[in-house]
């Protein structure tokens, strides 16, 4: 089968397209033939080294941990798939090695589920891994309520377009921050008010609307803005990254703080895919590759020139 693989770390041009073993599946375990893969900024920060010694990889690495497709073969004891079921899933594993950017895949019964029935494989290949993000996020460590507020660090990136959609789901108030051309974009997905933040000042600007600043800060930007959440969020309020690993040490008294990493939950991913099929929450802008596009991808995604999500084409 044809995949995009790496033999060690590095930057983007280690990455090359090869033929290699087709995986075939063990009892309890689901061989995929994959339709598209999502590509998200965790690709690219494990071909650099970033997890190097925080999860175990073996050489050569085929990238990607969300995908979308058919359901080509069954191990024994499977019950929840069938041959020809259309599936989707966050495919992260134990072992970082066999991902979604190629033709096949096996992964655990318990980490498939069945795609909506109002999407095509292609939108399903963009929801899993950022909208679980963006759900635990939200709910699972933030615990947002109906009613509170909260401002999304970098609206328009993939788990931001499902965060601000969540949120206005929630019932509650929000914001983001995004360039001015992604602002029609944010307000159609529920945000109350954007900020840009090339141009405001996003503390001045949020506080005009908020004095004493928002219950809840979602930052998936990280870096430089890390230092700018605790400006916004109120005292006794809540701040949760998917970026910076060391968000808490930043975090002044009477602050929660913590990190964030998305965890696969199939009962969640089945909840979301629900309220997609009720248009409660919409599948975020989309582009699509080729799949031997992966190396220029990763880079647009690094150089964060895409608004909501990217797939790649697998066959």
């Amino acid at each position: 089968m044809k995949a995009i693989l790496y033999d060690h770390f590095g930057p983007s041009s280690v990455l090359h397209l090869a033929d290699v073993a087709q995986p075939e599946p063990q009892d309890n375990e689901v061989q995929i033939r994959l339709a598209y893969s999502g590509v998200n900024p965790i690709d690219y920060k494990i071909r650099e080294g970033y997890l190097d010694g925080s999860y175990p990889h073996e050489f050569p690495i085929i990238p990607g941990w969300e995908g979308a497709g058919i359901v080509s073969k069954v191990g024994k004891g499977v019950r929840r798939a069938k041959v020809g079921d259309e599936v989707y899933g966050y495919f992260r594993m134990p072992l970082i090695e066999h991902g979604t950017y190629a033709e096949y895949i096996v992964v655990p019964e318990d980490l498939v589920v069945h795609v909506p029935k109002t999407l095509s494989l292609k939108e399903a290949a963009c929801i899993p891994l950022t909208a679980l993000t963006a759900w635990q996020a939200l709910f699972t460590v933030a615990k947002l309520q109906a009613h509170e507020t909260v401002i999304v660090l970098g609206g328009a990136g993939g788990v931001g377009s499902m965060a601000v959609q969540m949120a206005h789901w929630a019932q509650a108030t929000v914001y983001a921050t995004a360039r001015s051309e992604n602002h029609p974009y944010l307000l159609g997905l529920g945000a109350d008010k954007v900020f840009d933040y090339t141009l405001d000042d996003v503390q001045k600007a949020l506080f005009a609307k908020v004095p004493h600043g928002v219950d809840v800060v979602l930052d998936c930007v990280g870096g430089q803005t890390a230092n700018i959440c605790f400006s916004l969020v109120k005292k006794g309020g809540r701040v949760v990254s998917v970026v910076d690993h060391d968000i808490d040490k930043l975090a002044p008294p009477g602050i929660e703080a913590g990190f964030m990493f998305v965890s696969p939950n199939r009962d969640e991913l089945h909840e979301i895919g629900v309220l997609l099929d009720h248009r409660k929450l919409a599948v975020p802008d989309l582009a699509e590759y080729a799949l031997e596009d992966a190396p220029s991808v990763q880079d647009k995604l690094q150089e964060r020139h895409v608004r909501g999500k990217v797939v790649l084409k697998i066959c």
